[in-house]
């Protein structure tokens, strides 16, 4: 499964300029709609494009591993 970390980068970013960083003003810099973006966040197994993918690595500036993580499908 792949997991998104968009919350944590949003988190990173504010914390190191001092502020908050709302999904409003990521939908504003990026031109991803704000919908988009709380599914990102929210929804387990959203299948977000290659380009919302380079333009939040673009704004955020991190590479992908950053934004996006692996997790191996458990086997039982």
């Amino acid at each position: 499964m792949i997991r998104f970390r968009l919350r944590e980068v949003m988190a990173d970013k504010g914390f190191n300029e001092g502020r908050k960083v709302t999904f409003d003003e990521v939908s504003r810099e990026t031109g991803i709609h704000r919908t988009t973006l709380t599914k990102v966040a929210n929804q387990k197994g959203y299948n977000a494009s290659t380009e919302i993918i380079d333009k939040l690595c673009n704004y955020f500036r991190v590479p992908v591993e950053k934004l996006v993580e692996h997790i191996p499908d458990r086997t039982d």
